[in-house]
Parts: C-alpha cells; structure tokens; sequence
C-alpha cells in the first residue's frame, strides 16, 4: 500500500510527519493509495478537496484539537489500520456566488456554506428553494446551507440539527434569526437547489464562506449539491462517521 502524507503547520502534525515518512515512506500523490492527513479537521477538509482528482481516501489523524473527522494517533501499524478501516461517503456542495461589482465565484464546500452580515447592520435575505420563493425576507446575523457531514459542526452550533451521515438532505439553517422569529431553519432534500439573494446589499453588505474561501460584498449565491464528486474517508472499526453523528447528539 503506497501512502501520501499532509501535514498541517501544527508542531506534533510536523513532528509526526517526519516520524512516519520515516516508517512508511512518501510516495507521490498521483501514485498514492491512500492520503493521510495530519492535523485537525481544517487539514482533513483541505486533502478531501485534494483527493477530488486523484479519486483516493483520506485517513486521518488528529493533532489538533476537536477533530471530528480524524482518527485517533495510535502507535499501531498504520497499513494494517487503513485495511480494517470503514469508508464514509460523503459529497460536497458548491458556491455560486455574485458580487455586486458582477464578479462570479464558485467552490465546494465540504461541511457548509455560510453567509454573514459584514457591518452592524443586520442581513436581509430571500431565500428561494427550487425556483420558488419560500421566504420573502429574512433578518438575521446570517444564514448556511449544511451538509450531513458538517452538521456537526458550525451548524450544530447555530441550532442546526444533526443530520446522519446516510441522509439525502442538507440543513438550511439561520444565525441569530430576527424576523421571522419563530423560523429555526429547514431540512432540505439533497437535491435541493437554495438560492440565497441579498437584500440592500449596499446598505446591508453581506459575504458568503465556503469552508475556508471568503467573498465579500456578494448580491445572490446558489447552491446545490454535487453528486457526480464522491470523497470518501476512513475510519478505525467502531469509530464511523454515522457512529460519531449518533454519539454527538447524546452529548451533555
């Protein structure tokens, strides 16, 4: 089995980097059974974006802190790990964002797509779902579409629900909802496709982040889910991506 290692900028990633290189060598990405990302879940969404061309799983291992979608280190033979290891298949969504200058912007995003008020001024939204308007003005802090694998995560911390790994749905869930006060959100079929159009966006400004890619200053973004991209990661037996969504929604 031929490995190919990432490693974040954190200490003990960049220390345990060199210790399995050592152990297992590296290979080059394109020759490459398997990616093993070292690191926090930031450094596990990174290579599952590097792993779209090559088609291989990711295997990770946290140095981080949280790392939601990392396995634990063990000093344990790593082959053998990665042979034992249950698969999860997810698919990202993708951004369309416009700017108020014209300019367009698309990228994936593996756990969500959030928009955010820029200024002290709240955002003012339309949130249209398969070419029909469901919501003619939202207020709010800001508003994002969530996939099952990132509801656990900003999601989960706007009040979203945690959705399990094998649904076909998306979470559309807003922050610090205004008006209407009592909208808490939606779930979505996957197939969904959410256009989200920006109110007074001179006056109300707003950006939209897919995962780590920011654009400021947007005037509408659709999203939709791509099915055609399948990521898959690896997981220690027992330790599933389903398991861990199930265990976080019993967390006290």
């Amino acid at each position: 089995m031929k490995l190919h290692f990432k490693s974040s900028k954190h200490k003990q990633a960049k220390k345990l980097f060199s210790e399995l290189i050592d152990r297992y060598n590296q290979n080059a990405i394109e020759d490459s059974d398997v990616i093993i990302a070292l690191g926090g879940d930031g450094q596990m969404l990174s290579c599952l974006k590097e792993s779209i061309e090559y088609e291989i799983p990711v295997f990770g291992i946290n140095c981080g802190h949280i790392g939601f979608l990392m396995n634990e280190y063990k000093q344990t033979d790593l082959i053998e790990r990665i042979q034992k290891a249950e698969t999860a298949t997810i698919h990202p969504i993708l951004m369309q964002a416009q700017t108020l200058n014209g300019e367009k912007t698309s990228a994936l995003a593996i756990n969500e797509i959030s928009l955010l008020r820029q200024t002290h001024n709240a955002a003012h939204c339309q949130i249209t779902i398969n070419n029909k308007i469901e919501l003619e003005q939202l207020i709010c802090d800001g508003l994002m579409v969530a996939t099952p694998a990132g509801s656990t995560a900003y999601n989960l911390s706007a009040n979203g629900p945690i959705i399990p790994i094998e649904a076909k749905l998306l979470a559309l869930t807003p922050i610090s909802p205004f008006r209407p006060r009592r909208w808490q959100g939606a779930l979505l079929p996957s197939s969904s496709t959410v256009n989200i159009k920006v109110i007074n966006p001179e006056f109300r400004p707003q950006s939209v982040t897919a995962d780590n890619l920011e654009v400021r200053d947007i005037a509408d973004v659709t999203i939709n889910q791509e099915n055609n991209i399948v990521l898959r990661l690896l997981f220690d037996a027992g330790t599933s991506l389903a398991e861990r969504s199930i265990r976080e929604q019993f967390l006290v």
